[in-house]
């Protein structure tokens, strides 16, 4: 992953629903819509000790259900799976329109492309 903002968008997107409504909001102001500690005291009414400390407790409790259910590191590894599978579909294609000239050959690849998409889809 890029960056923990990036890291910490993910967890959130996977996991947010587990923390506190107060703690939900406050961690999208921040890592979300990228307003400073300040900005967001000022908006909740609180101080910028009590903001820091609630996003700390919240990157703390994302981190906790990733380390033990791990669906983040999961989709990251089926994602690059499914990009290398489109490759190897464009190199398929590649070589049939080059060598081959199978149709075979051209509905596994449409197969393949129809799965891929699905598995987007699905993720």
């Amino acid at each position: 992953m890029k960056g923990k903002p990036l890291e910490m968008s993910l967890l959130f997107d996977f996991y947010g629903e587990t923390l506190t409504e107060k703690q939900r909001e406050l961690f999208d102001l921040y890592y979300n819509e990228d307003l400073s500690l300040a900005e967001i005291a000022e908006h909740a009414g609180i101080t910028r000790q009590g903001v820091r400390d609630s996003i700390k407790r919240a990157e703390h409790a994302l981190g906790e259900m990733e380390s033990k259910l791990g669906l983040v590191a999961r989709y990251g590894d089926t994602e690059r799976c499914a990009e290398e599978l489109r490759e190897e579909v464009s190199r398929l294609r590649a070589l049939n329109t080059d060598t081959l000239h199978s149709p075979e050959a051209e509905a596994i690849a449409d197969r393949m492309t129809a799965l891929l998409d699905q598995l987007r889809q699905e993720a």
